[in-house]
């Protein structure tokens, strides 16, 4: 079964977005809230954890499945779903593509085998 997608419109923004907020609920219920780098490939939208898995945005947003996606004044509902082999390759490339020019040393953290790992999918909720 293929993955739900976002509409057109939504993968333009994410897309577009320099950094996206990554909202994830905390063990109190509070929500924390992170910028992080996002990636559309073949309209999917794929995130890392610069961290790798100890990242809290990360190990929150695994233990939960539902996160909230603040782009551009906008809150969008979403399941993250572990992708790490998925499309590596593609989504490292992407990474490249969007963020290499400007900031080389950190894209080359995202495209480490711990961050990669870390590789999550983001669909509609």
């Amino acid at each position: 079964m293929a993955p739900e997608r976002f509409d057109h419109q939504t993968l333009a923004l994410l897309a577009e977005a320099d950094e996206i907020e990554m909202r994830t609920p905390r063990a109190d219920g509070t929500a924390s809230s992170r910028p992080i780098w996002i990636v559309v490939v073949d309209g999917v939208p794929y995130v890392r954890s610069y961290a790798g898995e100890r990242g809290a945005w990360y190990q929150h947003a695994r233990r939960d499945g539902r996160v909230e996606v603040g782009v551009d004044g906008e809150t969008l509902a979403a399941r993250a779903v572990p992708a790490a082999g998925e499309a590596d390759e593609h989504v490292s490339a992407a990474y490249h593509d969007k963020y290499g020019r400007r900031s080389p040393g950190p894209t080359e953290a995202m495209v480490t085998p711990q961050v990669v790992a870390t590789t999550l999918r983001l669909e509609p909720e």
